[in-house]
């Protein structure tokens, strides 16, 4: 590491951050409506975005600055490992296809603003709403403070305040980039990550694009690299392997289980829905997941860094610094400024959407369900607002406080609690079969387990929540807890189904009809674009 402060790269990173800044509160003005004062507007962009500007958006929004970050440093750490990650992106896109476009439809339909939205109006039931909103502000929480990590690295590196004994000037770097994503996200709603995706996205294909052949250049080929992993992982003679360039016999149901389990969750997160239903029509969604395949061979590249920053020689205490250390070390300094900027942005986009995401659950299925009926468009805007920066706030002070292991570790605790949605939100999309209380009581029963569990797993650095796999129960194989819950969840809800159908329980009130789940803009009852915003530009 570099003595001092790297004056290019941060140069090279304040300007590209200033830009962003800016277009961030340009954005307010762009495809403006008449009326602003509605979630609709502020959180969803006026549903209005087309192929391109919602690819980008769920590019931005899906592969955060933590998974540039944190994917390369398991595979730094551990080898194979940490390639779960490309499988699961691989997975998920055949896996929505079956089921956002019907989503989509039906929230156009209803107005709906959130998945806690559809869940009331399936099932006429608000304690399941509530259910489903908490636990999306919950896993959400620590996915923005996981952003803010990922910025903190970058600044670390560069050599900005992380050294320093006073928290107030080591920390003041990381307060000034979160009081200007602040500002923005709140006055241009989700039109500021919309158009800072394009900045973000462009620099990380250049970044990686350089990295994949630059690097090993300098290396001397993949064949150096991949033999500098393996001499690593193989451990000192006579010792205990350290990690693996491939997956041994006794960690391959680990890595089925949580890649498959990962594929499960993506799409239950608030703010990958929020993406989605910010779209204009159905087929907008459906070119998305054939085109957005594009990132997982992105991902593929990038996961690579980790195995030549063991070949460059990079020695780092926090395994997350690893690839910005290697990005300072093998690059020219203006190179690696652009680099660092790339990683900064690329936690801006995704953390301005969590936050909006999180916000409109908290508007619509608690403060408008239980708080205040009658709330008008004009006030949920506002209430949204103002907990879009409460949100950020807290996942500031996680960062603060906490053990950046800790962070890590409740995000994936964050996977665990949001796969427990799946039931009823997939499922609710597809069959009115399930019943509202047993999909309640299969949740509880999934978040219980899957908490308990997570919280009885240690590591090196903590006593609990230190992982996220464990023994399958009658199995005895170790595996992904978050899809252990999900099928004890599922068990749950289809037996208490059963029983509650053959004592006739009360269903409550769907509020949809089967030809709501395949309306497209321009059917009756569908806006092809919510006026009067300004069409045109950036379809």
């Amino acid at each position: 590491m570099k003595d001092g402060v790297n004056g290019v790269a941060l140069g090279v990173f304040i300007f590209f951050f200033l830009a962003v800044t800016v277009i961030g509160f340009m954005a307010a003005r762009w495809r403006k409506a008449e009326n602003e004062a509605s979630l609709d507007e502020w959180g969803l962009g006026g549903r209005s975005f087309g192929t391109w500007v919602t690819w980008f958006l769920l590019g931005g929004d899906l592969y955060t600055a933590y998974t540039f970050v944190a994917v390369p440093a398991a595979i730094y750490a551990a080898g194979a490992a940490g390639f779960f990650a490309v499988p699961y992106t691989i997975l998920v896109y055949p896996l929505i296809f079956t089921f956002l476009p019907r989503l989509w439809s039906v929230s156009h339909k209803h107005g709906y603003v959130t998945t806690s939205d559809f869940v009331r109006g399936r099932f006429g039931s608000k304690g399941l709403s509530l259910a489903v909103a908490v636990t999306g502000i919950l896993a959400t929480m620590p996915y923005i403070a996981l952003q803010l990590v990922g910025i903190q690295a970058v600044l670390d590196v560069m050599g900005v305040g992380g050294e320093s004994n006073n928290w107030f000037v080591k920390d003041l770097p990381l307060l000034i980039a979160f009081a200007v994503l602040a500002a923005y996200t709140y006055s241009s709603g989700l039109r500021a990550p919309a158009l800072i995706a394009f900045v973000k996205d462009g620099l990380i294909y250049l970044v990686i694009a350089v990295a994949i052949i630059y690097i090993p250049i300098k290396l001397g080929g993949f064949d150096a690299i991949f033999s500098a992993a393996q001499h690593k992982f193989a451990g000192p003679p006579g010792g205990k392997p350290t990690g693996a360039i491939a997956p041994g016999e006794s960690s391959q149901w680990t890595y089925a289980t949580l890649a498959l389990g990962s594929a499960l969750a993506l799409f239950m997160y608030p703010h990958s829905i929020t993406a989605t239903l910010s779209s204009r029509s159905r087929n907008v969604i459906r070119r998305n997941t054939t085109i957005l395949p594009l990132y997982s061979l992105m991902l593929g590249l990038l996961a690579l860094l980790g195995f030549m920053a063991i070949a460059a020689g990079v020695k780092v205490s926090n395994g997350q610094l690893a690839i910005p250390q290697l990005f300072e070390d093998m690059f020219p300094d203006w190179f690696a400024g652009v680099a660092f900027a790339a990683i900064g942005i690329g936690a801006l986009v995704p953390a301005a959407i969590m936050s909006i995401a999180a916000a409109n659950l908290f508007t619509r299925n608690i403060y408008k369900d239980f708080l205040k009926p009658d709330a008008s468009p004009a006030q949920e805007a506002k209430v949204s607002k103002l907990v879009s920066l409460v949100v950020k706030v807290g996942a500031l002070v996680f960062v603060l406080t906490m053990d950046k292991t800790v962070a890590i570790n409740f995000q994936l605790l964050g996977g665990i609690w949001i796969l427990q949605t799946f039931p009823a939100l997939v499922g609710g999309l597809f069959t009115r079969w399930f019943h509202r209380w047993a999909l309640l009581a299969g949740w509880a029963v999934g978040m219980a387990y899957g908490t308990l569990a997570a919280y009885g797993v240690a590591s090196p650095t903590q006593k609990h929540f230190g992982g996220s796999s464990k023994e399958i129960p009658g199995i005895g194989e170790i595996g992904y807890i978050g899809l252990t819950a999900f099928v004890l969840n599922v068990v749950v809800t289809v037996v208490l189904t059963v029983v509650l159908r053959a004592l006739k329980a009360p269903d409550g009130v769907d509020e949809t009809s089967p030809a709501d789940y395949t309306a497209d803009a321009g059917d009756p009852g569908v806006a092809t674009e919510l006026p009067p915003a300004t069409a045109g530009s950036a379809h």
